[in-house]
């Protein structure tokens, strides 16, 4: 990524634009076709990487990252229309090295890793030859309190050993998988809840990990990414594969989360904003009762209650980007909260009125619409479900009042 390039967050933005409409929504027919072949569900579709090397060539590559390094020298602010560009297509943040979980684990890498874990993960995560994944949610407990994992990290001379189950590991079955940030206590019985989690670099290809199933959420199977259900049974890796240090995983947890969750946040609106896009050009062409379903009374009110959502999400999601690149994340997590309650449900809103205004159609497999409301509906979970942001937040705010 040129200086140039970095420095015009506009000009980036209409390149941004126009290679979508040149290369990605051109191809949506294409990928799922290409997905479906006998044997490809897991697999990278051939278009996908023509798509990579044509972004990559347009320096289009890693807009998340501010560093120019490395990324495109973006602020948060700058980067947050260029994701919700990215978000009216499902696959797209792939195609410029901009998904998640691996824009999380590449800021991870970046600010926690070794100068060799660096050489040997972040480097090519950086340039799109290998994904990865982020093991924490557990089945048998309560993940949305990440001080509960419950997954073994024991250290045995030079090596540490793994021990457990982690499920809705987003990546764990895409072919290109091939390392796994994971969670777990080295320290179970330390008095101080958060010094007892730990952080370590897992191959995927290491003996005793098995990835036991993909999972779906609400019937879809998000292939070829996918979110997995994995098993650890005496998972030997090197001491240092250890990220940071004994103990620093609940603060790696923290550092990592508060980007990821805004930038669900960006897409999102995307998201929604295609979909209110699409409901209000078929209100235009559609008769019923003799006149166009744009005409109708009701109708006019259900664009017009998506279009302010929309709206008051977008503002309150740049207004989060904002506090972040001034005060930082941390400073910044109470208005990332807000968000994060904010535009997940009204992403689920206005996607469920657009697949109304589409009657059956919006239901299939014809629209993106169904497979929208099922990423905006599992994103109220990721990163943290509603009552926990809303806990949080509220305590704060009462905080602010206290006497």
């Amino acid at each position: 990524m040129s200086k140039t390039a970095a420095s015009d967050p506009h000009q980036l933005m209409q390149q941004l634009t126009a290679f979508m409409d040149a290369w990605v929504y051109p191809n949506e027919h294409r990928y799922r076709e290409e997905l479906e072949r006998p044997g490809q569900r897991w697999r990278v579709p051939p278009v996908m990487q023509e798509l990579k090397a044509r972004a990559r060539a347009a320096g289009l590559w890693n807009l998340f990252l501010p560093g120019e390094e490395h990324g495109a020298g973006l602020s948060n602010r700058d980067y947050a229309p260029m994701a919700e560009i990215m978000g009216r297509v499902g696959w797209a943040s792939e195609v410029f090295n901009c998904n998640a979980p691996d824009t999380g684990n590449m800021e991870v890498l970046e600010r926690y890793a070794s100068e060799a874990q660096k050489a040997q993960w972040l480097t090519p995560l950086l340039n799109g030859e290998i994904r990865s994944c982020y093991a924490m949610t557990e089945p048998d407990l309560a993940s949305s309190d990440a001080t509960n994992v419950a997954t073994s990290i024991r250290r045995d001379g030079d090596e540490y050993v793994v021990n457990g189950r982690k499920w809705f590991i987003t990546g764990a079955p895409y072919e290109l998988c091939r390392i796994m940030i994971l969670m777990g206590k080295t320290d179970p019985d330390n008095p101080n809840r958060h010094l007892q989690q730990s952080q370590i670099l897992i191959p995927m290809d290491t003996p005793g990990l098995t990835v036991v199933r993909p999972l779906t959420t609400l019937g879809y199977d998000d292939a070829p990414l996918g979110h997995a259900e994995i098993r650890l049974e005496n998972v030997r890796v090197p001491a240092s594969n250890l990220v940071l240090g004994e103990g620093r995983g609940f603060e790696i947890a923290q550092g990592r989360l508060g980007p990821g969750r805004i930038h669900h946040c960006m897409r999102l609106i995307g998201c929604a904003q295609r979909a209110l896009e699409l409901a209000c050009r078929r209100a235009n062409s559609r008769m019923a009762f003799g006149r166009k379903l744009a005409e109708q009374g009701s109708l006019r009110e259900l664009v017009a209650l998506s279009a302010a959502e929309l709206a008051q999400a977008r503002l309150l999601t740049l207004h989060a980007a904002e506090r972040m690149d001034a005060l930082g994340n941390k400073a910044a997590r109470d208005v990332i909260a807000m968000a994060k309650i904010i535009v997940p449900t009204m992403a689920q809103n206005v996607i469920d009125r657009a697949i109304q205004i589409h009657g059956a159609g919006g239901l299939s497999q014809d629209y993106f619409l169904a497979e929208a409301f099922n990423y905006a509906r599992y994103c109220r979970i990721v990163d943290g479900p509603d009552a926990v942001h809303m806990a949080a937040l509220g305590k704060s705010v009462l905080a602010q009042y206290a006497s």
